[in-house]
This record gives C-alpha cells, structure tokens and sequence, in this order.
C-alpha cells in the first residue's frame, strides 16, 4: 500500500510505500531549491515520521535528476534577509529543519543526483547516509555570496571530512565531483545514475528488515558521541541496557538459536 503527504504547499512530498517512506524536495523547474516553507516543515515531517511505526526508513531526495537541491530560493532573499531579525529568523529555521533530520531516532539516507549545494548539501550532510549518482556534485559557495555558515553546519561536515578539508571546501566554495566527495568522507557510495534509486531503495529495504531497537540505539549512541559525550552517561547506559530487555532481542537471539530469519515485526 502506497500513501502520500504533501507539505509546504506541495514543495515537500512524503510517499511511504511498505516500510520505507521518500520525502520529494518537489520545485524541479527550481533545482529543488528550499524555500523558507520547506525549512519550516522540515521539523513536523519528521516528527510524523518518527512516530509512525510503520516506517522504518526515510529516503530524501530531489525531484527528477539534475539536483539534489541548489540550495536556498534567491528570489526569497529580500524578503528573508531584509533585516537582522529576519535573517536571524531564517537561519534558525534552516538549522531547525537540519538538526530534525539528524535527530529522526530512525535511519535518514540523501539519495543524491545532479547538484547538491548549499542548504541542499547541509541537509544532505543531516542524513545518516548519502548515497550519490556518479554525476553528483557537492559544494557549500557562501564565500562566493558573502554569507556565513553556521555552526552547526561547519561542524556537521567537520566531522565527516576533518578540519582542513572542510576549510577547503569552505574557503573555495568550489563543487566537488561525486568520486573526490567519496574519496574523502563527504558521500558513502557512488552508483550510476541509472541504478542509484534502486540501490538505495534495496538498502532502505534490507535495513527495514532488522530490528527498529539496534539501529534506534545505534543511531543515539552516535549522535551522543557527536555531541561531545567522551563516556558513557547514566542515560546512554540505560539505553544499553533496554535493548537487552526487548522484544527485538527475545526475537533475535530466538530466531538465531532456531536458524532462521528473525521477525522483527
């Protein structure tokens, strides 16, 4: 059974077919440019998303396949930028709609074709995973607009390629071809386009098929770890410690003793 949402004023889609669901940057004739709408619902899809238990993994990817998305709508630009609170307004919106990304308590995969620049990159950057078309080409330009990134962007892609490289790509603004963003830690695979949306659309689909506590525990134990935890916490520990008392892992030790496949339900 296959159901759809439509967000932003139909900008975002959210199509959930079995166990895992797509979310569609919907502005192709745009380049999958964000608008302030599409970064104000970000949060509020995500959250559907975490609490549907029917979903077990989100794919996010651009309408058609010449990008990802560019980046921020410019034609918005005097209007979000037309003051200091404004522009403030508007950044806390983009990290709002980033950090729920990074924070959906389930598997999130960038499914990348063309460009993926900018605000694009940055949400690409909030997925767990970033799976990309050979013709793929990343690239953060706000030294070419007299911008800044935020914080939380410059330490999201930190931590995916190290300080100097992420200099680098700062400093140039300049676009990074799919192979050099694998070489060095941007992306995680590198398909031809014709084969990407069912490559990661079968990898959706296998980690559908393991246990919703292991991959929510693992995605939390990382996130913490990201967010500066140097030893496990009181929290973390119980954490730990509830995935042993699951359902999931009754079934998965059961299932193993027993040879066969384990039903995670």
């Amino acid at each position: 059974m296959t159901l759809q949402d439509t967000y932003a004023d139909g900008a975002l889609t959210l199509v959930v077919e079995g166990r895992v669901a797509t979310l569609t940057l919907n502005r192709e004739a745009q380049r999958n440019a964000f608008n302030l709408a599409m970064w104000e619902a970000l949060p509020g899809i995500a959250a559907g998303v975490a609490s549907d238990d029917r979903i077990r993994v989100l794919l996010v990817r651009g309408a058609g396949e010449r990008a990802f998305s560019g980046g921020a709508d410019i034609a918005e630009f005097p209007q979000v930028y037309e003051t200091a609170a404004t522009a403030r307004a508007y950044n806390d919106a983009v990290r709002a709609g980033q950090s729920a990304m990074a924070r959906l308590p389930k598997p999130v995969i960038a499914v990348v074709f063309g460009a993926c620049v900018g605000g694009g990159c940055g949400l690409s950057l909030a997925c767990d995973l970033r799976f990309a078309a050979a013709g793929a080409r990343f690239g953060i330009p706000p030294a070419k607009l007299g911008a800044a990134y935020s914080f939380g962007d410059v330490k999201q892609l930190m931590q995916l390629v190290g300080p100097a490289r992420a200099k680098d790509i700062l400093f140039s603004g300049r676009l990074l071809e799919a192979e050099e963003a694998l070489r060095i830690g941007l992306i995680d695979r590198v398909f031809a386009a014709e084969a990407l949306a069912a490559e990661a659309m079968a990898y959706a689909e296998g980690l559908a098929t393991l246990s919703p506590v292991s991959l929510t525990t693992s995605k939390q134990m990382v996130q913490a770890i990201r967010d500066g935890a140097e030893e496990e916490t009181p929290e973390l520990r119980a954490l730990f410690d509830a995935a042993f008392a699951s359902d999931d892992f009754q079934e998965g030790y059961r299932a193993f003793l027993e040879k066969r496949a384990p039903d995670f339900g």
